[in-house]
């Protein structure tokens, strides 16, 4: 028997990112920032100082994707790059004032989203933590 496509959690996965990503958007518009830049900088507010490697291992980024990233929030006044006192073959990437104080506005757009979702704060968790589950054991398998 057939399964329907909506019967798949790859699908149920996919439409439920792009209608996040897409309600994200807006929100994000008044910012000047992509959604992909906001991962970025929320990683850079739970641990400010990192080598490119490390912010690479925290949003599952690559380096080629997120070197980018980082000179474009960089040019926008958000965040710094400089040679690390430890080792000068690397990079520490660190907020600049600006890009701290956007954190207390990002936390409203975190509520505004969650707001948009009409799930209850233990659903949002449950779901959280049942796809951070899911990436570790896919990544386990590689």
């Amino acid at each position: 028997m057939a399964q329907k496509l909506s019967d798949s959690v790859c699908f149920a996965l996919y439409t439920a990112t792009n209608s996040l990503v897409r309600a994200f958007r807006p929100i994000l518009d008044e910012y000047d920032l992509t959604y992909p830049q906001y991962i970025v900088m929320h990683s850079l507010w739970c641990q400010n100082d990192v080598s490119l490697k490390e912010l690479s291992n925290d949003t599952h980024l690559d380096s080629g994707t997120l070197t980018p990233i980082v000179k474009r929030l960089e040019s926008k006044g958000l965040l710094t790059r400089r040679v690390s006192e430890l080792d000068e073959r690397k990079k520490v990437i660190s907020l600049t004032a600006k890009g701290s104080q956007l954190q207390d506005e990002a936390n409203e757009l975190t509520a505004q989203l969650e707001s948009r979702s009409s799930m209850t704060a233990e659903s949002i968790e449950a779901l959280r933590l049942l796809c951070l589950e899911l990436d570790e054991n896919l990544r386990k398998s590689d």
